[in-house]
């Protein structure tokens, strides 16, 4: 169950994130769209500590990007609250750019997308 709910999660933040990367910058969407974009990642982050598919139930190299991804999301609204906005959006895309990387690596053979894709 703990896999579906990250695997919504995902999903939610690929499309709030790709939406607040492509809409306007500053105003009350954004900042909405931010928020939730970050509820999800929150979760998503999170409920991947109790996923271990990869090594029988441990944590894998995976979890640390977990922490770095974490860390990114705290730079992030540390630095929009500060006023510095070109890193806030550095992290930000940064960290989408991330969600999509680890994405791409749920589709490797022998993970639950795959299997759910059958192969």
């Amino acid at each position: 169950m703990l896999i579906w709910l990250h695997l919504i999660a995902a999903v939610l933040a690929a499309v709030l994130g790709a939406a607040n990367l492509a809409l306007a910058k500053g105003n009350l969407r954004h900042r909405v769209f931010g928020w939730a974009w970050m509820a999800a990642m929150l979760f998503l982050t999170l409920s991947s500590f109790g996923i271990g598919e990869l090594r029988d139930g441990e944590l894998s190299w995976l979890h640390g990007l977990t922490l770095w991804t974490l860390f990114c999301m705290w730079v992030a609204i540390v630095s929009i609250r500060t006023g510095r906005v070109r890193t806030h959006a550095a992290f930000m895309t940064g960290t989408m750019s991330g969600l999509l990387i680890a994405g791409a690596f749920a589709f490797l053979p022998g993970r639950f997308i795959g299997h759910l894709l059958g192969y």
